[in-house]
């Protein structure tokens, strides 16, 4: 009994150390012309296919990169690290912007009518328009 006891707590103990999946949603500027994007419109802003609007990053390692683009492009945080390596080598684009958290995409997208961003569905407000969701 307290062998099972103990393994209880340490299966609850590692389920609270995993990070949490948050919701992401994909935003822009309020007056950007577009209301809504496709999965497909999203993906390629954010894999340098399309500079008609300017893409902000999240963090490498954060867990809601990883979601974005796995959720988006479905592709992962390596994959998507060498394509961009590719293009800015060969000169055919450069990088995203990265900003440190949801509350600096919001800012960096609020400020800027040609930036898209992601953040946690629970950081939408008034100053950003969700225009997909993943």
């Amino acid at each position: 009994m307290k062998h099972l006891i103990k393994t209880g707590i340490a299966v609850a103990a590692l389920l609270l150390t995993l990070p949490a999946m948050a919701e992401v949603v994909v935003v822009a500027n309020p007056k950007a012309a577009e209301s809504s994007m496709t999965k497909d419109q999203v993906a390629q802003f954010f894999l340098g296919r399309s500079s008609a609007m300017n893409p902000i990053d999240q963090p490498e390692g954060t867990p809601v990169r990883a979601e974005f683009y796995k959720k988006v492009t479905d592709k992962d945080a390596s994959q998507v690290k060498s394509l961009w390596s590719k293009l800015v080598f060969t000169g055919k684009a450069t990088m995203p912007k990265e900003a440190a958290d949801s509350a600096a995409v919001k800012k960096m997208v609020a400020s800027d009518p040609k930036a898209i961003g992601y953040i946690e569905k629970s950081a939408v407000d008034a100053t950003v328009k969700v225009i997909y969701t993943p």
